[in-house]
């Protein structure tokens, strides 16, 4: 069996233009999940299986859920955690994520996937979070285009008004205090407010 390396993964979305996340952001997740002792993840968008391999290899004793609704995209990631041996920690689900019915709690859920769909993600999951867990959620600047959009195309401002109406509606919203942070490509960290 072929072992790969990270770099083996990072060269792969670099050439097949698969959005993985930004090196700062990344290492930024992985020092969090270290930090504060995170143990069951979920995860909203597989794509390769690069982030969830990289979170599962902090701590041997981390388990990472993981869903992906690209065929394509299920199969490489499946190839790349058996190839880090990761097969028993990381479990790939092929489904759209609004259509997975989940009952375990999470320490700490992250959502890296469709981003029109950042709002019914939250609102999907948000109950499968331990009181104390934390929503982390990437792409929040979308390379810039979230503070201008001006010369972008009509698609491209669509996804852009979203992903403004999601920071919005954390912004607002009366459970949850969330914390926006320009590291990578934009990321947010939300808690649940203590009662």
């Amino acid at each position: 069996m072929v072992h790969l390396r990270i770099d083996d993964l990072e060269e792969y979305a670099r050439i097949n233009h698969v959005p993985i996340m930004m090196s700062d952001g990344i290492e930024f997740l992985l020092e969090y999940i270290k930090d504060n002792n995170i143990k069951n993840i979920l995860e909203i968008g597989t794509a390769i299986g690069y982030s969830s391999i990289r979170m599962a290899l902090v701590n041997s004793d981390i388990k990472v859920t993981t869903i992906e609704r690209d065929s394509t995209m299920y199969n490489e990631a499946i190839k790349n955690i058996k190839s880090f041996n990761l097969s028993s920690r990381i479990n790939v689900i092929y489904k759209d994520a609004l259509d997975v019915e989940l009952n375990d709690k999470y320490d700490l859920i992250f959502i890296d996937a469709a981003k029109s769909k950042y709002i019914k993600f939250f609102e999907k999951f948000k109950n499968n979070l331990n009181d104390n867990g934390v929503i982390v959620t990437d792409n929040l600047s979308f390379h810039g285009l979230v503070i201008d959009s001006s010369n972008c195309s009509r698609n491209t401002k669509q996804l852009v008004k979203k992903i403004q109406n999601y920071i919005e509606f954390l912004k607002n919203n009366n459970e949850y205090d969330t914390e926006f942070l320009s590291i990578g490509d934009g990321i947010s960290i939300t808690r649940k407010k203590l009662s």
